[in-house]
């Protein structure tokens, strides 16, 4: 009794001290996941997730308002608005270059800083400007005979096309060389924070366009101006101080790598040296630099090169500089590796598949409701963040190159449901429709034999433009403030299509792309990253910005020139053969890419 009793003690004890060891292993573990937390809280990785959301959020608020604020100043009329689209395109397509060079030749946090700056103190003024505005737009129409108005909305154009370049020199700066740089060069963790920055992109870009029409629909314009005014006060100093703390715990961020020395690079700018030469005065060893910077041109031809420059006034050289960056921003764009990728991105721009005004008015004529649009456009958010997951896991498995083969893949296969929607059961697309065009020639053919036939065939053609004096856009009170478009709730009668197959096959396909969409594009962001030399990572990023730019322009002219719902059909083939094209692009790539060793970062 005694052994067993001791047995009993002795096991009682044991059982004792093995639970105490578990509870001290677990506290351990609390202690060590709560440090690890702290830890990730405190890391780069987080404030820099945290500044991209702040930024995020502000960019998508504001592009969404502004188009909603030109439109209301210039009485319910597009035309501010195509301006403005088009004064932020034109910017952005002529200036990516020399906002990229000026990335690559300043210090990080000099870059970071002040296109931070510029950006919210560009939405800041012209917040306030607009404020001012609406209300008192009656008393600053009665001045100047109307003039002062022109004046306001010229300035209001240009802050915002000001603040939208500073936001195009931070994104490149962010997400196209900090990351690279946090990520030590590993093209693991690099694409783990592509990825959850494109998730993060995909919610703010449904979520921050809803809060602010939000605000706008239940108060005013002016508290809808102020809101946005308060918000990038506040987000200025958060990131301003979340930037830097990364910059001062990331020491790698503080080294830039010196101008590639070889005369194609494109970083090597004769000007720029030609006018410490004019300022100096000129010494024997500032011309040999001149002439070494630009080798293939003789002794003769750099010196009358070189007079010809001295001789130009201060203005003229600058402009000639600025040229000359351009063109060799683009030069070393067209000289990457990873050129045919870019332009394959860039080429997928040029389409009316996507959820931008556009394709939802299309949908609006076809009698889809404001409600199930917004629905719709929710379940793209979230199959664009199935794309993020799907990148990550198939870059794990196949690699970066077969990412963006796969990729291509699905997106091109989901896109086919959309070209059958133009042939399937109610799609308003009719041939027919074509032959106003040719019986113009014809009618201007036989125009002199009188014209007989002109006045027959008139009785079958199809307009190609809307009434005199059809508004528009409807009351206020009709309209529902979403992401990127204005949404119509009250179908007009007539309306509806004879079939509802051809607008559920166009949004099947249009919501399934965007897996394999996303997926293609995070991947040619990384081999964008990953094979562009540190030195060069500004300037062909900046040109990619404006290639983008270029190929949207391109889809806009398109939907211009063919604007009924009648021609959408063959607006989204024309789409399809685009987004073909930039995909072809990529498979080139791809076929040269497995045959060369990778580009300028390491693992």
């Amino acid at each position: 009794m005694s052994l067993r009793a001791d047995a009993a003690q002795c096991g009682g004890v044991v059982v004792e001290l093995e639970s105490d060891d578990i509870r001290e292993a677990r506290a351990r573990k609390a202690r060590s996941t709560s440090g690890s937390a702290l830890i990730y809280l405190r890391g780069p990785k987080f404030l820099i997730y945290v500044s991209g959301a702040l930024s995020m959020w502000g960019d998508r608020m504001w592009h969404f308002a502004i188009s909603v604020f030109l439109i209301e100043l210039y009485g319910r009329n597009l035309l501010l608005t195509a301006i403005f689209g088009l004064v932020v395109a034109g910017s952005v397509l002529l200036l990516g270059a020399l906002i990229g060079d000026w990335v690559d030749r300043n210090p990080r946090n000099k870059v970071a800083h002040a296109s931070l700056l510029v950006q919210n103190i560009s939405v800041t003024v012209c917040s306030i400007v607009l404020m001012l505005v609406f209300l008192y737009k009656q008393w600053i129409e009665s001045i100047w005979d109307g003039w002062l108005t022109v004046v306001c909305y010229t300035v209001v154009i240009v802050l915002a096309d000001v603040a939208n370049l500073a936001s195009t020199a931070l994104t490149i700066a962010i997400q196209r060389d900090w990351i690279v740089v946090i990520t030590g060069y590993n093209r693991g963790h690099l694409a783990g924070m592509n990825a959850t920055m494109r998730r993060i992109d995909q919610v703010t870009n449904i979520l921050a366009p809803l809060a602010v029409g939000q605000v706008m629909t239940l108060a005013s314009n002016v508290i809808g101006c102020g809101f946005i005014l308060g918000w990038n006060l506040v987000s200025l100093i958060v990131e301003f101080i979340f930037l830097s703390r990364v910059y001062r715990i990331v020491p790698a961020l503080s080294v830039k790598p010196p101008a590639p020395e070889d005369g194609q690079a494109s970083l090597e700018r004769p000007a720029e040296r030609t006018e410490g030469l004019v300022e100096r005065g000129g010494s024997q060893v500032e011309h040999s630099e001149v002439v070494t910077s630009a080798p293939g041109l003789s002794d003769d031809d750099m010196s009358l090169n070189l007079k010809e420059i001295t001789n130009l006034p201060l203005c003229f050289g600058r402009f000639r500089w600025l040229l000359s960056t351009c063109k060799d921003g683009w030069r070393a764009y067209y000289r990457q590796d990873v050129f045919l990728a870019g332009m394959g991105l860039a080429f997928l721009y040029t389409t009316v598949l996507g959820f931008d005004c556009i394709t939802t008015g299309y949908a609006y004529t076809q009698g889809i409701s404001g409600s199930l649009l917004s629905l719709l456009m929710g379940v793209s958010a979230i199959t664009g963040l199935m794309g993020t997951i799907m990148f990550t896991k198939l870059r794990k498995a196949y690699g970066l190159v077969n990412t963006g083969i796969i990729s291509s893949c699905l997106h091109l296969c989901c896109l086919l449901l959309c070209v059958c929607s133009v042939f399937a059961p109610g799609s308003p697309m009719d041939l027919r429709m074509l032959r106003p065009i040719l019986d113009a020639n014809a009618n201007s053919t036989l125009s002199a034999a009188g014209g007989m036939v002109e006045g027959q065939r008139q009785k079958h053609t199809y307009p190609m433009r809307g009434g005199i004096n059809q508004p528009l856009l409807p009351d206020r009170s009709s309209i529902h403030w979403t992401n990127n478009t204005v949404l119509f709730e009250n179908m007009p009668s007539g309306m509806e299509p004879d079939s509802y197959i051809s607008i559920i096959l166009l949004f099947l396909g249009v919501i399934t792309a965007r897996i394999g969409l996303w997926s293609f594009d995070l991947t040619v962001t990384q081999l964008l990253q990953e094979n562009i030399c540190e030195s060069e990572r500004g300037v062909v990023n900046g040109v990619q910005s404006s290639m983008n730019y270029l190929m949207d322009l391109l889809h806009f002219i398109m939907v211009i020139s063919a604007p009924q719902p009648q021609h959408f059909g063959i607006l989204v083939i024309i789409s399809v053969l685009f987004i073909t094209t930039g995909h072809t692009m990529y498979f080139l790539y791809a076929r040269k890419a497995k045959r060369k060793p990778a580009g300028c970062l390491d693992t």
